[in-house]
């Protein structure tokens, strides 16, 4: 499952072109869970977004899940069937896996009995349910989403889990965000 992604710029005289046209060249697939797949489509490091005249690819060097400080990044995530009693593995699974999305600080969120890729970035989330259908898993609560379904994720600690039969496809746009100290102090209390 490839993602088509078409970049515009601008060439020597300002005039508007495409810079490329084609799959997104980074896809990160962490191997302990077959099928998961993370499609960079774009990131940034500022706000505001400078706009350059030329710009290298940022999804070549930049791969972590959380964006960089005052930044944004754009992705698509597959996220494959589960089975109905979704991802059984431990905390030291849990710690590969996130290890390769950026995020092994993580692996200490996973509790017992909760899904094992609980996780949290200091960031606000935007997530639009491009086909099939997740369960959005907090602390104490779950939501069931489909296709056309629109997340709006502020922080909190969660997990995403497939308990169908089909592959899941999220467009994911992460943009920095700050703790507030007087929330960030009741995390894990």
């Amino acid at each position: 499952m490839t993602v088509r992604r078409v970049v515009t710029g601008h060439d020597a005289s300002g005039k508007a072109i495409v810079v490329s046209d084609g799959v997104t060249p980074v896809v990160t697939n962490p191997p302990i869970q077959k099928g998961l797949a993370f499609h960079e489509v774009w990131s940034t490091d500022a706000a505001p977004a400078p706009i350059t005249e030329t710009e290298e690819d940022p999804t070549l060097s930049y791969i972590d899940t959380a964006p960089k400080p005052q930044g944004s990044i754009i992705r698509i995530v597959d996220l494959p069937p589960e089975g109905p009693d979704g991802l059984q593995f431990d905390k030291e699974t849990a710690r590969e896996v996130f290890s390769a999305v950026g995020l092994a600080e993580n692996a200490e969120h996973v509790k017992p009995g909760r899904h094992p890729l609980m996780h949290r970035t200091e960031s606000i989330d935007y997530g639009i349910v491009l086909s099939g259908e997740v369960y959005l898993l907090l602390d104490d609560e779950e939501v069931h989403l489909k296709a056309g379904d629109i997340v709006v994720q502020r922080g909190t600690i969660h997990a995403w889990s497939n308990r169908s039969d089909e592959f899941c496809r999220i467009a994911f746009i992460l943009v920095d965000g700050v703790f507030d100290l007087a929330l960030a102090a009741k995390f894990d209390s």
